[in-house]
């Protein structure tokens, strides 16, 4: 287990002191979520990293998308229940909760999102994303048409396997380093 204090198991210090621009980023973070998400904490040991890995997030989470922020927050859910990453089932959990107002939801995409109440588009969407996670290879031209079946044109079908790739990968980077949540997580939206 690592030091609770410590975004990580890994003796990576943040940047001291943090370049102005870093900072401002953290002030933001601090401000509208009421804390710096560990993973961010975690990344700052280099920059760069940093930089990268924010604007590949931003883009795909907060970027322009026919998916909602909901429907991409899901994704994220569903993708690390069936990688059994603890940090992004909290963090992303919460953003469920708050984005959907419905606390039985998160619970629900966490445990098994088949016994969730969705649309049957996101739960096309979801499934897709499941199995991108357990057999990528494995898609077909079938997986893509039963998605625009459900009314997704092929730029959709990109974010869907764009946001379920970036989990996948955030996934085993939180499991590797014993990447810890904030504790804040916990107890929002509920």
């Amino acid at each position: 287990m690592t030091n609770p204090k410590e975004p990580t198991a890994l003796d990576l210090p943040m940047v001291d002191p943090l370049p102005p621009e870093t900072q401002k980023y953290f002030d933001i973070c601090q401000d509208k979520l009421g804390m710096v998400p560990n993973v961010l904490k975690a990344y700052a040991f280099d920059v760069e990293k940093l930089n990268a890995f924010t604007a590949m997030y931003n883009d795909l989470m907060l970027g322009e998308s026919k998916l909602s922020k909901l429907e991409r927050e899901m994704i994220a859910v569903v993708v690390s229940s069936i990688n059994k990453c603890f940090y992004c089932l909290v963090a992303h959990g919460a953003a469920v909760r708050q984005l959907s107002g419905d606390p039985q939801l998160g619970e629900m995409l966490v445990m098994n999102y088949r016994v969730a109440p969705l649309e049957e588009r996101q739960r096309a969407m979801l499934d897709f994303a499941t199995k991108m996670t357990r057999a990528s290879a494995e898609i077909e031209e079938a997986d893509r048409e039963g998605l625009r079946t459900h009314g997704f044109d092929d730029r959709d079908i990109w974010d869907i396997a764009n946001v379920a790739a970036f989990f996948n990968m955030t996934n085993r980077v939180a499991s590797a380093s014993a990447m810890v949540p904030n504790a804040e997580y916990h107890g929002q939206f509920r």
